[in-house]
């Protein structure tokens, strides 16, 4: 290690930079966020620095560096084009005792910026002491994807609380053990979910030694995406690396699942046509059952939660069972997979909305036979899309009521297999042959179904080519 890493407080203390151009820009940003009092001495200045001068954010000396005007100041940034000046920066900034930082120059430099990840309070800064910046850039994005934006205010209420923790544990090894505990329980869940207050209330009682409420599992109600688990959101990955129990349903892709923790307990509750492996009514109890034994619980559903996914009855049963709980959207089928399909859903000359269905099968009243049951005057208005999810067993039907209701035979529409996935499988056609076509090609569920004048667009703009 060549240089020693540190954290240096510049809040309302003098930093002076020379230079007024983009690269100026950018280090003065970071000085601002860190709330120093900057001045920025140079013959001219960006159109951006002039507008944080209007603002009365920052100071301007409109004149050519002198070496008095570093006088006072605790940080120095020489971020010029002329090296000369660069360089002349930097003698007088070392002969006063002042760090200096000379852009693209480490030689001349008494500090240098990492590349930073701000999770305020908590902030991370990975430098290559001046080598190789865009390593540093790479690492950082790297260390990005994994730790949430709300780790800082995890910090924040831990520092609310720090005093507390000091006088009911007096001793170093206590407290370090306390923290341990409390950073791998639910506190932290709770702030990620964005309940800070219940949180708060949680590290008060494992402060007073009351355990019920530590003691209480949790449910994660997560969306799995349509199939591609590069779609998975970073919380939904996250949540999903740490379950105790993950309950699945069969839309969920083998590939999203090998990302469930590997030590988890699996519980399979997919429905498919005529079988059921779980009604959804036990469904809602199990997991009610599961975290009220201490438990999180990973309730892993294709696509969203909260589209023809019954998520929203399955919290319910949490409510009212008093099982906290979180949920974290997922890409729904109808955007995922019309996307890999190349069929944009609403399009300047095609369509300006967007209506979502389900296809299922419903039996008639006091009689044996089934039907599908959809406002189909709602799905024949012009200059829009339908996307109707599990409706391939009552397709032919589909697409007969819509020509009925005075669709043209010839609308373009599309099945779209496994969309997503590398078994992705486009069935392209018209109402009028689609049905048909879709049993010559022996599709199977899970598709999904496109119907309107976008669908046009599918040949044109088809990019995701599954070989």
């Amino acid at each position: 290690m060549q240089a020693l890493p540190i954290f240096f407080n510049i809040k309302n203390r003098l930093c002076v930079v020379i230079g007024g151009g983009d690269v100026a820009l950018r280090k003065i940003t970071l000085l601002l966020k860190a709330q120093a009092d900057v001045t920025v001495i140079a013959t001219e200045i960006c159109h951006e620095l002039q507008d944080l001068v209007s603002a009365k954010k920052i100071k301007y000396v409109k004149e050519n560096f002198k070496q008095n005007q570093l006088q006072g100041s605790c940080l120095i940034v020489a971020a010029t084009d002329d090296a000369k000046i660069n360089e002349a920066v930097s003698i007088a900034a070392k002969a006063q005792n002042i760090p200096v930082n000379v852009v693209d120059a480490p030689d001349l430099c008494t500090f240098t910026m990492g590349s930073i990840i701000d999770r305020s309070p908590v902030v991370i800064a990975v430098s290559s002491e001046g080598n190789a910046p865009i390593l540093a850039r790479y690492i950082r994005t790297k260390i990005e994807t994994m730790l949430p934006a709300s780790y800082g205010r995890i910090a924040a209420i831990a520092g609310e609380f720090r005093d507390a923790v000091k006088v009911k544990f007096p001793t170093t090894q206590a407290r370090r053990r306390f923290w341990e505990d409390v950073l791998q329980g639910p506190m932290v869940e709770r702030v990620l979910a964005g309940q800070e207050q219940a949180a708060r209330e949680l590290l008060q009682d494992l402060i007073d030694d009351k355990d019920t409420a530590a003691s209480k599992g949790e449910v994660y109600l997560v969306g799995g995406g349509p199939g591609d688990p590069d779609l998975l959101t970073f919380r939904a990955l996250r949540l999903m690396q740490q379950c105790d129990v993950c309950v699945y349903d069969k839309l969920v892709s083998p590939e999203v699942m090998e990302l469930v923790r590997r030590d988890a307990e699996l519980i399979y509750v997919g429905k498919e046509r005529d079988q059921h492996t779980m009604p959804q009514e036990e469904i809602n109890e199990l997991l009610a059952k599961l975290a009220l034994q201490g438990k999180r619980v990973l309730r892993l559903k294709g696509g969203d939660p909260f589209i023809f996914g019954r998520g929203g009855e399955e919290i319910e049963t949490l409510m009212e069972r008093g099982v906290p709980f979180q949920v974290v959207p997922g890409i729904t089928a109808a955007n995922g997979v019309s996307s890999y399909a190349g069929i944009p859903l609403t399009h300047r000359d095609y369509a300006q909305a967007c209506l979502f269905v389900t296809g299922h099968l419903k039996a008639k009243e006091d009689s044996k036979e089934v039907v599908i049951d959809l406002d189909w005057v709602a799905m024949s208005r012009p200059n829009q899309t339908v996307v109707i999810y599990m409706g391939l067993v009552g397709l032919k039907e589909i697409c007969e009521k819509l020509i009925a209701h005075g669709v043209s035979a010839n609308m373009p529409a599309a099945v779209v297999q496994q969309g997503t996935t590398q078994k992705q499988k486009v069935v392209a056609a018209t109402l009028a042959d689609l049905a048909e076509k879709v049993v010559v090609a022996e599709m199977k569920p899970p598709c999904l179904t496109i119907i309107g004048e976008v669908v046009k667009l599918r040949e044109k703009l088809n990019w995701f080519n599954v070989n």
